[in-house]
């Protein structure tokens, strides 16, 4: 099992996660922000990733710092739990619809972390959290995992079902990139490293 686990402590916020990408899907998640639970929970069920999330931040500012904690943290997890990447296929891409909407997420666990986020949301909240914050949570995931990642919005209207198609796209192309290859022998480069 590819497993991780971290507490990371600022004065911002307070954060307790563990992660095991051979997972089943089960997740329980504590952010204090409603939609982002939401989000997680669906990140690691469509992910087949179990992840534990417990996230206590300055919510009496707003929901930023959490976001992005959140994701430093998820990323950081990534990171670890691939360790030295060796027969791992690498890639993965994911189209996902949600009614009106359809999403692509396409990544690479290159070792280089850069965010293509081509998402345009119709609200500026969905529930209580501002929907700019998604950009930031995916920026932190990229350069803490060392991961290009591409999200981008092929057709959408509705806020709500845009963010589950991300998550959820983001999570079946996570799982696919993550996969064992017995035929990879080693890491999945020429250069024999990934970073």
């Amino acid at each position: 099992m590819r497993k991780a686990s971290l507490k990371r402590k600022t004065y911002e916020t307070d954060i307790s996660m563990e992660l095991n990408i051979d997972g089943e899907g089960k997740s329980n998640i504590s952010t204090g922000i409603g939609f982002f639970d939401h989000m997680l929970n669906l990140f690691a069920r469509h992910g087949l990733m179990d992840l534990t999330v417990e996230a206590k931040g300055d919510l009496e500012v707003d929901a930023h710092h959490t976001v992005e904690d959140v994701g430093i943290v998820l990323g950081q997890l990534i990171k670890e739990a691939l360790g030295d990447k060796k027969s791992v296929k690498r890639y993965g891409t994911s189209y996902v619809p949600m009614d009106e909407s359809l999403v692509l997420v396409s990544l690479d666990l290159s070792g280089r972390p850069f965010l293509v986020f081509d998402v345009n949301f119709a609200c500026e909240k969905t529930g209580t959290m501002e929907t700019e914050l998604f950009e930031e949570f995916f920026r932190a995931v990229s350069h803490n995992a060392g991961m290009t990642l591409h999200i981008k919005l092929l057709h959408g209207s509705n806020s709500h079902h845009i963010a589950e198609a991300v998550f959820k796209a983001f999570g079946r192309a996570l799982d696919e990139a993550t996969k064992i290859d017995e035929r990879i022998k080693g890491i999945m480069s020429t250069k024999g490293t990934l970073d």
